[in-house]
């Protein structure tokens, strides 16, 4: 299944219409990896007329129950067109406002998802194909500052369920010598901060 995966920044390219018919036409869904204004996404899955798969960041503070429309993934497991997509929004916490958890809230959070999801690996080998974050694990992706520290919750998440993608955004990828794409164990790990297209196979 091919997808528009985004994060973090707007760009301009994904606000011109031709050119997302153009160059996105052929994408079946659109994941977002949070931090993303309701309008932008509502312009991108309008244009190319394809659902969208959402997970919160913690700069996310204006969304509603029906903004930006699509699946919010946040501790759920959904189902499109063979694949299952599960996600945990925001980041860590670094000041009073919502959508940023303790290390330990966001461990209580994984915890509730762990049944569903080794059920799954059992049965299926991976407890879900699509594990959808903003921040990334602790020391994958991550940064050493307070806000853009990934949690150890997730690569327990990880060893545990077996994911075969992990997508997050939060940290800026201008820097081209950082790694984007890491293998952890059974899955491959990849910051699509600002955009990229994936083909998930």
């Amino acid at each position: 299944m091919k997808v528009l995966a985004v994060s973090d920044n707007i760009q301009a390219q994904l606000e011109d219409a031709r050119n997302l018919q153009d160059r996105y036409g052929d994408v079946e869904a659109v994941i977002s990896c949070g931090d993303m204004p309701p309008p932008y996404l509502e312009f991108i899955v309008s244009i190319l007329n394809k659902p969208l798969y959402y997970i919160r960041g913690n700069h996310d503070l204006n969304y509603a129950e029906d903004r930006p429309g699509g699946d919010n993934l946040h501790q759920r497991v959904v189902f499109f067109k063979g694949l299952s997509f599960a996600g945990l929004e925001g980041s860590p916490r670094y000041n009073t406002d919502p959508v940023q958890y303790t290390e330990f809230q966001m461990w209580l959070m994984v915890v509730k998802m762990l049944p569903r999801l080794m059920y799954r690996r059992q049965r299926y080998g991976h407890g879900v194909d699509v594990f959808v974050t903003h921040a990334p694990p602790r020391d994958i992706h991550d940064l050493p500052d307070k806000p853009h520290r990934g949690f150890k919750s997730f690569r327990f998440l990880l060893r545990q369920c077996r994911p075969r993608y992990m997508l997050h955004g939060h940290v800026d990828t201008w820097d081209r010598r950082k790694a984007t794409v890491t293998q952890f164990d059974a899955t491959k790990i990849i910051n699509v901060n600002p955009s990229k297209v994936l083909d998930l196979v």
